[in-house]
């Protein structure tokens, strides 16, 4: 599995959101400037964060995005399948039900579900507030 500049790129246009979450709304603008990123990128991004419903958006004159939820309640694996799509690592466990005919006898099928448990329990345990404490206590200045 190789994640994407949009998944990448989703996951520090979040992070800057949270680190500021007390600002109210943050235009793309300045997004855009503080993680060097294009606007037309995060332009692109925004309807995959506000359809699964992680990004709330403001228009107007204070218009901009915030978080939908706390960075408590947003994880690496939430972000990821936003932007990414299906994070499992192969066709037949995309979906709750696997319809492969050969699910039943399929000698390898143990080792797909091992990968793809361990990436979930991976990405859905860290959330962007871990993210935001391991960069404040590893450095003290605020950097994404």
């Amino acid at each position: 599995m190789k994640i994407s500049t949009k998944g990448r790129y989703a996951l520090r246009m979040l992070l800057e959101l949270a680190a500021h979450q007390d600002d109210g709304f943050i235009s793309l603008k300045e997004i855009s400037e503080h993680q060097d990123i294009s606007k037309k990128y995060l332009e692109q991004i925004v309807p995959m964060l506000n359809k699964s419903g992680i990004l709330r958006t403001n228009r107007g004159n204070r218009g901009g995005y915030m978080l939908a939820k706390s960075p408590r309640e947003c994880s690496v694996g939430d972000v990821l399948r936003a932007t990414e799509g299906s994070l499992a690592p192969v066709t037949c466990l995309e979906y709750d039900v696997n319809d492969c005919p050969r699910a039943g006898f399929c000698p390898t099928l143990f080792v797909w579900e091992g990968l793809n448990n361990a990436v979930t329990e991976y990405l859905d345990g860290i959330t962007l507030q871990d993210i935001l404490d391991r960069m404040t206590s590893d450095g003290g200045d605020y950097c994404i």
